[in-house]
């Protein structure tokens, strides 16, 4: 009985089951009783399992064991990690050197080339009528106007510059880059003084005290300088300082940045230039080298001193201008390649059309502050000190010279708009047509308006960086053209143009007037019109944004034969027609550059005296065909006292309006507003 209690046991052991033998014995016993046991049960048993023999531990024999393997080194990865360190290394090292030797240069061209790729994939993919990543073409424009906006202020310096060049041209843009783009005009951050300090240091070798012969401290006998910049531009900055002998100056300083930054920012604007020019099928690239060799130009403030005294020397060799127009004066002798050292301007910017026309509250048959060299008050030396003391990083040590608005500072220049207004035309016109030498950055911040004592308006050109100079072919070329607008002599407009390389000239003569050209045959737009289908919205928008670029094709038909010049001298006619029509349009822009244009080709110097008279007989002929214009502008003005509010200029933009949109356009001038 308990020999059979002890064999379940086993068997309870051997298969493994979940009891203990003390609770599996009395029942073996109970079923023992009920049932005997059969000896087929005790042979199911084997017997090694009753009897466990006792072995002392013997390790394995060598020849027994297998073949020891390799221990795992992790060659790979490792290789790898140490790849990736060094790669992080590298280029920690050269970001490090980028930022403190190239001033982030290489940083800027990298981010420069990605969003490029980017904006060119974009545009690939979806610029259609349905695109399929984009709510619609402006859902397009809009996010790719504000990536390349981004940019341009995140990068800065020359990227600003070419970024004002692309605002001054967003009139053909579309809509949602005028809008982002009316933005670049703002102040760029101004550097610190310490690396103004090192620039100085740098071109002369002395300090700015010893160079300008100013004390930081108010000794004095010293002059002073403002060490807070009075305007930050993309290159430059400006200081106000007062030299001992009482001379007030404007000293502009080249960021110091901007020496190492140029050449890679050109050399990356030219190759993103070819990659859309091969991209998108428009000839851009041939018009690169141009456009970069002028704004390297603008850093060089040599050329800008040696621009401002050329024009000085011409406004005042010009009986039509003497007495209008005023350059500053630059001295040579505190002005190197990256400082320029020009007389202070104390005078109202153009766009404050308020303070110009406000009535004079100072006294009779007196100008205003520094007016034909009238002398300007010194700055108070105790408050100075003061300042200086007190506010060194706000300083602000010019006097405010601003007695001339009465006591309760609400007088003004108390000039005429029109008068003003007629100045700058009569001035930009004479560097077109007479002396072709075209100043192509007249926006309002470089235009400062003064009184003479005769109550007219002086009008003071600055920042003569950008310039173009035009050969006489050219120049006669251009003057002609204009003439034949006038006229509508078809026949000569298209013989010049064509000569250009341009194969539409209705187009041309539309953007040079800025305002449609009616006298050609108007095959452009009625082909236009034709070839318009009357879908929906989309599919138009789309239709007339692919007209656009075969618009922009045509104008550039012949890259080899179009004139270069023609870049920035419709640029500088779109920002003098901005200002005519911001004041109000008071007077008429078209006719003026007409009889300048036309009276050019008698008044030339490099004409023989047979073609002078010829042209003097046409230019007689002329006048009296440009009456028919003063119908138009007189009858625009009645309209205007009687109540009108649109001027003259509103109108022909209006008629420019309906005309480009016909083409594929959308024109927006506001960007030149102020």
């Amino acid at each position: 009985m308990i020999s059979s209690g002890l064999g379940l046991c086993v068997s309870c052991l051997v298969r493994k089951q979940a009891r203990s033998c003390h609770r599996v014995i009395p029942r073996i016993r109970k079923l023992h009783t009920l049932r005997a046991p059969t000896p087929k049960l005790r042979t199911e048993i084997p017997s090694r399992n009753l009897h466990h023999e006792f072995r002392p531990f013997v390790p394995p024999t060598p020849s027994s064991l297998p073949k020891p393997a390799p221990p795992k080194t992790y060659r790979r990865t490792r290789k790898s990690i140490r790849r990736l360190l060094y790669l992080a290394l590298a280029l920690g090292i050269v970001y490090e050197a980028d930022n403190y030797f190239l001033y982030s240069s290489l940083a800027r061209s990298a981010r420069t080339f990605w969003l490029g790729c980017l904006v060119a994939t974009d545009y690939k993919i979806n610029f259609r009528a349905h695109p399929p990543l984009a709510d619609s073409i402006q859902a397009l424009h809009t996010r790719n106007a504000e990536r390349l906006f981004d940019l341009l202020r995140t990068n800065g310096g020359l990227y600003l510059k070419i970024g004002q060049a692309i605002a001054m041209q967003s009139a053909i843009l579309p809509p949602e880059f005028q809008k982002m783009f009316s933005k670049m005009f703002d102040d760029a951050p101004q550097n610190s003084w310490r690396d103004a300090e090192r620039v100085i240091l740098e071109d002369f070798g002395k300090t700015p005290e010893e160079l300008f012969g100013v004390s930081f401290t108010g000794q004095p006998g010293k002059g002073v300088l403002e060490r807070t910049a009075r305007a930050s531009a993309s290159v430059a900055q400006v200081h106000w300082a007062r030299l001992t002998d009482g001379r007030e100056v404007a000293i502009k300083i080249q960021k110091r940045e901007i020496a190492q930054q140029v050449g890679w920012d050109l050399w990356t604007f030219k190759v993103v230039t070819r990659i859309y020019t091969w991209l998108f099928d428009i000839p851009l690239y041939s018009l690169v080298p141009y456009i970069s060799e002028r704004l390297l130009l603008e850093t060089d403030f040599v050329n800008e001193a040696n621009n401002s005294e050329r024009m000085a020397d011409l406004v005042a060799g010009e009986s039509r201008l003497r007495g209008r127009v005023y350059i500053p004066k630059v001295y040579r002798e505190l002005s190197s390649k990256r400082i320029m050292t020009a007389e202070w301007i104390e005078g109202v910017r153009l766009w404050d059309k308020e303070t110009l026309t406000r009535p004079w509250q100072g006294g009779w048959r007196q100008g205003s502050p520094g007016c034909r060299g009238a002398p300007l008050d010194a700055p108070n030396r105790q408050g100075v000190a003061e300042i200086i003391r007190n506010h060194p990083s706000e300083e602000r040590l010019k006097p405010n010279r601003d007695w001339w608005k009465g006591a309760n500072g609400k007088g003004g220049l108390g000039v005429s708009l029109k008068d003003t207004m007629r100045t700058m035309v009569d001035l930009f016109s004479a560097q077109m047509f007479l002396w072709g030498c075209c100043h192509c950055d007249p926006h309002p911040g470089n235009i400062f308006i003064r009184r003479l004592p005769s109550g007219k308006p002086e009008l003071v050109l600055i920042d003569h960086g950008l310039y173009v100079q035009m050969q006489p072919q050219f120049r006669h070329q251009y003057s002609l053209f204009w003439k034949s607008l006038m006229t509508f002599d078809n026949k000569t407009i298209g013989e010049i143009v064509r000569s250009w390389g341009i194969n539409n000239p209705d187009v041309f003569a539309s953007a040079t007037l800025m305002r449609p050209y009616t006298g050609g045959d108007g095959s452009t737009s009625a082909g236009i019109k034709r070839t318009m289908s009357a879908k929906e919205q989309q599919q138009r928008t789309y239709e007339m944004q692919q007209q656009m670029r075969k618009g922009i094709r045509e104008i550039l038909a012949d890259e080899k034969k179009w004139p270069r010049e023609l870049i920035f001298i419709g640029r500088n006619m779109r920002i003098v027609q901005g200002n005519n029509q911001y004041l109000g349009a008071p007077v008429n822009r078209i006719k003026i550059m007409g009889n300048w244009a036309s009276r050019s080709l008698v008044d030339s110097p490099d004409l023989s005296y047979g073609a002078k008279m010829l042209n003097l007989g046409r230019h007689m002929l002329f006048k009296l065909v440009m009456f028919s214009t003063d119908v138009v502008f007189y009858s625009s003005k009645v309209a205007q006292f009687l109540g009108r509010k649109s001027n003259l200029e509103d109108d022909m933009e209006a008629s420019m309006k309906k005309m480009a949109g016909d083409m594929g356009f959308e024109l927006n001038h506001s960007v030149f507003k102020g």
